[in-house]
């Protein structure tokens, strides 16, 4: 019979060996290489605003340096705005294919009262910040005089038109507009005038201006709809939002469809990566 042997292994050798602590230098170097993108778009906001503040206090500068400085900057900013509706498209559409209608719908209900409370506190937070802080040169305000106040603008107007932008009559004019509520100021003449009166009415109405209008007529302040420039963001997103849901119930008859919006949101991602380094 064999014998047994016992084999005691002390606890040193069964445990591992525990990582010497680095030094606090590698390791923040560590983690600013790993975000080496964020690390220089921080560095550049910082390294950007003291230039301009140095800038400022230079002496006057030509405005044709002051345009080849902000020059790679534009450039930048309009290719980042030249992805935003296919970054959009794709995003969405592969989001949602893949999600069952109640998640969706959810999905779907967040991002529109996400987008609706962002644009009401921006609006409010932006009035507040006027009224407290009067931005602008007060040299030009006390030229300018107050102005005059506007009451003809309501908020139920701008509400209707969140509403309105939500549900766009044509896509592609959506791309590159969005429908706002106007005012004008006709006047209204009585129909026992004569066609002098009527015609002095509609050159008023032209030149904007009203000077001595004749008793009989009348200012009446009409409503109406003008499309002003600017992507209708929402219309977009209500839309897309829609298709991806529509999409994703039809399963393996839009699996074509899927595999498209898919590569394609790949491709603008890695365009995105490609103008931000």
């Amino acid at each position: 019979m064999p014998k047994q042997v016992e084999v005691r292994m002390h606890d040193s050798h069964l445990s591992a060996e525990e990582p010497k602590p680095r030094h606090l230098g590698l390791r923040l170097c560590d983690k600013l290489g790993k975000n080496l993108l964020l690390t220089l778009t921080v560095f550049g906001v910082i390294l950007g605003a003291v230039c301009g503040g140095l800038l400022r206090l230079a002496s006057p500068i030509h405005p044709d340096v002051v345009m080849l400085i902000a020059f790679p900057g534009d450039i930048l900013m309009r290719m980042l705005k030249m992805l935003i509706l296919p970054l959009i498209i794709s995003s969405l559409i592969t989001g949602l294919s893949g999600l069952d209608a109640k998640a969706s719908g959810r999905l779907g209900t967040r991002a529109m009262v996400y987008y609706m409370s962002t644009t009401i506190i921006a609006a409010v937070l932006g009035v507040i910040l006027v009224l407290a802080i009067h931005p602008g040169n007060p040299k030009l305000k006390k030229q300018l005089g107050p102005g005059k106040k506007n009451d003809e603008v309501s908020s139920l107007d701008a509400f209707l038109d969140l509403i309105r932008n939500l549900f766009p009559e044509n896509l592609v004019q959506a791309c590159f507009q969005q429908i706002q509520t106007v005012t004008k100021k006709v006047l209204v003449t009585p129909p026992s005038d004569e066609d002098s009166n009527a015609t002095d009415a509609v050159l008023s109405l032209l030149n904007e201006t009203v000077t001595e209008a004749p008793e009989e007529t009348q200012v009446v302040i009409k409503k109406g709809l003008e499309f002003k420039d600017g992507m209708n963001v929402l219309g977009l997103i209500g839309f897309f939002i829609a298709f991806g849901i529509a999409m994703g119930k039809m399963g393996e008859q839009a699996k074509l469809m899927v595999e498209f919006f898919n590569i394609l949101n790949e491709i603008v991602m890695k365009l995105v990566i490609m103008i931000m380094w």
